[in-house]
């Protein structure tokens, strides 16, 4: 499989060809597993204090042998503050009190973590890099691109330090695709900051060896700029669906045949 290798004017060059991973069979079930691996990797941990609510002088005094017990005395036999002279004050630490325990709190020891493992995750990695090789795929995520894929780009683009240079070399090709990001960007509903208040639609995904680009081109709507030793399932597969428009360098490609 070859591929046309495009400079930083947009126009096609010489051919290379593809490494045989993007030969592999496109295993959905696969991707779609290892992608929900990866954003479980990311929640964070929630859990309520250890001691929260039981902190308190109240205990437990409903044996009719106990000192200052409330067996007979028209109380409820609940844990109460203990006061002077064995007197109990009010109703504490039980889930039904005021200030009290929760029944059934989060607990920051739960396991929210989905293991995959090593060979099934690299399997998943390989076929999310063969399904940006299927224009099918591409345009049923809803690019905006119809051209073939993948898209090479020289490795000069690596070296590029300013983002609208980087979005001067990407418009020729996918230049539709970044409008569509771009105008189809909305506000979040609810009260939200304003970081997270806007959503926007997934575009190019740049994968690449290193390089200015990682700084440069992060700052474009939609679009990701990945290393290749960093690149994971779920930027390949947004959402679980495989197939997304992806540009790649010359230089990646052979970390990819590395693989």
């Amino acid at each position: 499989m070859k591929a046309d290798v495009y400079n930083l004017e947009g126009t096609a060059g010489k051919k290379v060809d593809l490494p045989k991973q993007f030969e592999e069979e496109v295993r959905e079930e696969i991707i779609k597993r290892a992608v929900l691996s990866d954003e479980s990797k990311e929640y964070q941990p929630q859990g309520a204090y250890k001691w929260a609510g039981t902190e308190t002088s109240a205990e437990y005094r409903g044996r009719k042998g106990d000192y200052g017990s409330l067996k007979n005395r028209g109380q409820a036999m609940l844990p109460r503050e203990v006061r002077p002279n064995g007197l109990m004050g009010k109703v504490r630490r039980i889930p039904s009190a005021p200030g009290g325990r929760r029944a059934h709190p989060p607990k920051p020891e739960k396991k929210i973590v989905e293991h995959v493992n090593k060979k099934e995750y690299k399997k998943a990695l390989v076929s999310a890099i063969a399904a940006t090789a299927h224009p099918e795929l591409v345009k049923a995520r809803g690019h905006a691109y119809a051209g073939g894929s993948p898209i090479v780009f020289e490795d000069a683009l690596e070296s590029v330090t300013k983002t609208k240079d980087v979005v001067k070399a990407l418009n020729p090709l996918v230049g539709k695709d970044l409008d569509r990001a771009k105008d189809k960007r909305k506000a979040r509903s609810g009260l939200r900051s304003r970081k997270a208040g806007t959503k926007t639609p997934k575009s190019a995904l740049i994968v690449v060896s290193g390089g200015s680009i990682l700084k440069s081109g992060r700052n474009i709507a939609g679009v990701d700029v990945v290393s290749v030793d960093k690149l994971k399932v779920k930027d390949l597969a947004p959402g679980t669906h495989a197939g997304r428009l992806t540009v790649y360098t010359e230089a990646a490609l052979k970390k990819i045949g590395e693989l």
